[in-house]
């Protein structure tokens, strides 16, 4: 017998996403994932000044927050032809890291690690036993056995008021569970440290952009001096603090999340060969030592896997209007030529049609349209993005920082390659790339030092301030690597305004609806074939989804032409 079960929201903190699935006999057999919000912002920036998109994009989502501005101005210097100074680059590069590595440090344990992790559980560890346990596979401090009951007398608290607060809404005690009592308790333990920590990385951003959420942009460069004897300035001082953000950060990342990752998926290996999904893996690339045109120098380096074919890796390219297209057959837009078109980003339209179920209802109508995401799709194959597909493309590509940690991992938890391609393969590879990434901005920041010591102070051109120069049409593309996979954006200029903007986001390519002819993206091929031990209860479900670390814009409502209110998503 099949039952249709509805998850929404399914993120845990951010966004609005609504999974339905099919499960018989304790399997899923059908899977669709729903978008349930609008976005926009192509119709806002319509008629604006290029040099200003960065501002509007960057706040499409407050957790995603420099990404999208880093893309922006790129598309922006790749349509004018604007180079910048090797100083404004190692700063992106800074800022990037930085993101990067809180951002997965929060998904790991906050979004994620408690589909993992059983709190409640935690309240029968034996303290002293988790302090040996701890030490045993780090040499972080905060692993005495009087620092565990002081989180176990918190946790406790917690549980005895009826008020799990950060941690309502679990499924304690689900038989999926399966890390021991004292695992769980320093799990508990380093969530609580993680809050304290990502709150300070991201002073990189505060320093070099001025504030974070959101910090600031410019397109040809950073908006930012050096003089390290001025007080307003990137001076001495604050650059050093920046080393030490740095230091933490690696710290923090090898003593504490690598640890925990490592311990808690030798519990998990029978998910190494559950929740691979798709078999085609695109990564657009980043963090370049050379110049941004010079796609050779990307610590992520740029391109494609198909068939989970590691012996080669195909080239991608933006700019060709049959490689990258976006279809709405099951998606709430219209095109003039028809559902069943697709549009490169260049020639996009974004007319919203809503049709989709009024309230109350139970499930979505999916023969129709059934998600705001439209569904992207490289040389008609869908794609996975995100940071599986960066580790798997450098590893194919034969870096040697990249098979050095991918093989340590396997080796560690003694599971073949084909490991990776699951959803256990997917969680491990954030924290793998969380490593590199620690790694590649000291050596950043070591440059960033040298051009400076060696007085080389440029920070930004003065091409963009010179719109008189620009050509009367032009058209860019600027991509990047979110958090969450590849990213890009597409502009069309005319009349030194914007005539046209797309965004395909990663959670397009991996959350959007089926195409025209029935393939799956990335979410819902991913969770066929899944166990199910409870349908009231689908954390296994949740598990998979969670792995992608889904992310959709927040508080957004959906209005009927008319003004009325449709439906609002509570996220818990």
């Amino acid at each position: 017998m099949e039952k249709r079960i509805v998850v929404d929201p399914i993120t845990r903190i951010e966004g609005h996403l609504r999974v339905e699935i099919e499960v018989k006999d304790g399997v899923i057999t059908d899977a669709y994932s729903s978008g349930t919000m609008v976005r926009g912002l192509e119709i806002i920036l319509k008629g604006r000044d290029p040099r200003d998109a960065w501002a509007f994009t960057e706040r499409v989502c407050g957790v995603c927050t420099t990404v999208h501005a880093l893309a922006s101005v790129r598309t922006v210097e790749d349509a004018l032809g604007i180079v910048i100074p090797p100083n404004a680059e190692l700063i992106r590069n800074l800022m990037f890291c930085a993101q990067m590595m809180q951002d997965h440090v929060v998904h790991f344990y906050h979004l994620h690690a408690l589909d993992w992790v059983d709190v409640v559980s935690a309240l029968s560890a034996d303290p002293k036993a988790t302090s040996a346990l701890a030490q045993s596979i780090s040499k972080w401090p905060n692993s005495s056995p009087g620092y565990f009951s002081d989180v176990q007398k918190r946790i406790k608290k917690f549980v005895e008021s009826g008020q799990l607060g950060i941690f309502a809404n679990g499924y304690w005690g689900h038989p999926a569970y399966k890390l021991p009592a004292e695992a769980n308790l320093m799990a508990v333990a380093h969530y609580l440290e993680a809050l304290e920590w990502q709150k300070e990385i991201v002073k990189v951003h505060t320093i070099f952009g001025g504030k974070n959420p959101h910090p600031n942009y410019l397109v040809g460069g950073v908006p930012a001096s050096i003089n390290l004897d001025e007080v307003n300035a990137l001076n001495s001082e604050r650059l050093a603090y920046v080393k030490q953000l740095l230091d933490d950060a690696k710290t923090f990342i090898d003593q504490v999340y690598i640890p925990d990752l490592m311990a808690i998926a030798g519990f998990y290996k029978d998910w190494g060969a559950i929740g691979g999904g798709l078999e085609n893996y695109l990564v657009y690339g980043d963090l370049p030592t050379n110049g941004y045109n010079d796609v050779s120098s990307f610590k992520f380096p740029r391109g494609i896997i198909m068939g989970r074919d590691l012996s080669m890796v195909h080239e991608v390219n933006t700019k060709d209007p049959e490689q990258i297209k976006e279809y709405i057959a099951h998606s709430y837009y219209d095109y003039k030529a028809g559902n069943e078109a697709g549009l490169h980003p260049w020639d996009g339209e974004t007319k919203l049609n809503y049709t989709g179920p009024k309230p109350p209802y139970d499930q979505l109508n999916v023969e129709d349209k059934y998600s705001w995401l439209k569904t992207p799709r490289w040389q008609g194959n869908p794609m996975e993005v995100g940071p599986l597909s960066r580790m798997l493309v450098g590893y194919a590509s034969g870096r040697e920082d990249y098979k050095e940690v991918v093989e340590w991992a396997l080796s560690t938890l003694n599971v073949p390659v084909e490991a990776l391609f699951s959803t256990l393969g997917r969680t491990a590879a954030r924290g793998l790339e969380t490593v590199l990434v620690s790694n590649w901005a000291q050596e950043f920041f070591d440059s960033l030092i040298s051009n400076i010591k060696n007085g080389d102070s440029r920070l930004h051109t003065d091409y963009m301030w010179k719109p008189e120069d620009w050509p009367a049409e032009a058209k860019g593309v600027g991509m990047t690597e979110a958090p969450r996979g590849a990213l890009a954006h597409w502009i069309v200029i005319k009349n030194k305004k914007i005539d046209n903007y797309q965004l395909v986001v990663p959670s397009t390519w991996n959350a959007s609806p089926r195409d025209d002819k029935g393939q799956m993206s990335a979410y819902e091929a991913s969770l066929i074939g899944t166990p199910v031990a409870d349908p009231e209860q689908p954390l296994e479900l949740i598990r998979t989804i969670h792995s992608f670390d889904p992310c959709l814009a927040c508080a957004v409502h959906v209005y009927d032409e008319k003004g009325s209110y449709v439906h609002q998503i509570q996220t818990f």
